[in-house]
């Protein structure tokens, strides 16, 4: 639907306007939200630079923690998701976001490889339903053709969690490391990223509406036009969409999103997780330095993300705009691959690589319009994000193994950046007529 205008009798709304208010309403705080729950979910790549050595763990044991979060979050992703669809969104997502918060705190607590363990698994299983979650919240308001901006807009608190995170997580690491308060500096960075996450919980049970009837800040017009939008929608939907539940699972295009999307993620992982060791490996010992050198890759996506969102929205194009960032991420890792040694060198194919998979992560959610309806979008979101999310056990867990095995991670880059292209040439067969709305 392309229409900017809905008109009742004498009194016109304005659709452009009316969504400009939604999303200037909801966009701020879910933001912030999803920006600590980026954080809360990868800053063990910084902890691990002393974790590591205070415990006596390996880079194998590293790996499989920062894995291990994802089985937690792919066994209760669409449960969490069918709940959230049954109970409503303000409800729902404050327990989520009270449970993560206080798992991710309790990392401090880590004193071996089991207790790290289950701390990241419990951690994985509250957060899973904070993201399709979200989604899902957004078909409630938004029709297809809106969607691909404001995921984006949504999304850049990925590239902005590391903006802000990385040189906040190099200050901690570097000021408390003479252990303040008994603490190290990895207890620290785990408490005081963690306590906030808490305190938006509560605030989102007071903040966030489950839906347009319960938007008191929205007139009664602006209400009918928006629900008219969300209706014309779903009739405009091409034949190959699944409306339920059970169709969605014997859909195989819904299964080749997954993979799609898990293709994606395996690129993303690999830098969410890795890329502050990989700067370390290029000859940088200072937290600090690390930091602000991880701020760098984060800043070009944050950009380059909410242009794409904005140009794919516009052109009402949605395969290149995936495919070409994926391409680039491709390149990206190939090039930190090849150019380990030169700090230089690397950090420009890593920005390149994190341009390009982070923003591949908006521009794949509009895809799932062409295939599933709004009754068949809670599980069938919640689906796709659990097959994609497998990504974040394999990717950490494939580069710390290699690691050991190999003492470098050049191996393990590329295997990631082939299943990027692999995922590039999945996203192409996608029939241009269903996804292109």
């Amino acid at each position: 639907m392309t229409a900017t205008t809905v008109l009742e009798p004498e009194n016109p709304v304005d659709l452009r306007k009316t969504y400009k208010k939604v999303a200037l309403h909801l966009l701020p705080f879910l933001f912030i939200c999803y920006l600590f729950n980026y954080l809360d979910r990868v800053n063990v790549g910084f902890a691990k630079l002393q974790m590591l050595d205070d415990l006596h763990l390996s880079e194998t044991v590293y790996g499989l923690g920062a894995g291990i979060f994802f089985i937690g979050y792919v066994l209760c992703g669409v449960p969490s998701n069918l709940t959230l669809y049954k109970v409503g969104a303000r409800r729902w997502l404050t327990v989520t976001m009270i449970l993560w918060g206080i798992f991710s705190t309790c990392l401090l607590f880590v004193t071996s490889a089991t207790s790290f363990y289950v701390l990241r698994l419990l951690t994985g299983a509250s957060e899973a339903g904070f993201f399709p979650g979200i989604i899902l919240y957004f078909t409630l308001w938004f029709p297809s053709a809106e969607r691909g901006r404001i995921i984006a807009l949504f999304m850049s608190a990925i590239p902005i969690s590391g903006l802000i995170g990385s040189p906040f997580s190099g200050w901690i690491l570097k000021s408390f490391a003479s252990g303040m308060g008994g603490l190290a500096g990895w207890q620290w960075l785990y408490l005081l990223q963690g306590l906030p996450t808490i305190l938006l919980g509560i605030g989102l049970f007071f903040l966030l509406n489950d839906g347009i009837d319960q938007a008191k800040w929205l007139n009664e017009n602006e209400r009918h036009a928006l629900k008219q939008a969300l209706i014309d929608d779903e009739k405009n939907r091409p034949a190959t969409v699944s409306d339920s539940f059970a169709r969605v699972l014997r859909n195989p295009s819904v299964w080749v999103l997954g993979i799609i999307y898990f293709c994606i993620q395996c690129g993303v992982y690999s830098i969410n997780f890795w890329l502050p060791t990989i700067i370390k490996s290029s000859g940088i010992a200072n937290p600090m330095t690390i930091g602000w050198l991880s701020a760098i890759p984060y800043l070009a996506a944050s950009i380059f993300m909410v242009i794409v969102g904005r140009s794919a929205d516009a052109k009402r194009e949605r395969r290149w705009h995936l495919a070409v960032p994926m391409l680039m991420g491709v390149v990206g890792l190939l090039i930190a691959a090849n150019f380990a040694s030169s700090t230089t060198v690397a950090t420009i194919g890593l920005t390149l690589a994190t341009m390009g998979a982070l923003t591949g992560l908006p521009m794949f959610w509009p895809l799932s319009g062409g295939f599933l309806t709004a009754s068949a979008a809670a599980g069938g979101l919640a689906l796709i994000n659990s097959l994609g999310q497998c990504a974040g056990f394999l990717s950490p867990y494939l580069v710390g193994w290699i690691k050991d095995t190999t003492h470098s991670t050049d191996l393990a880059l590329y295997i990631l950046a082939a299943l990027m292209l692999l995922g590039v040439v999945l996203v192409l067969r996608i029939p241009g007529r269903v996804v292109n709305r």
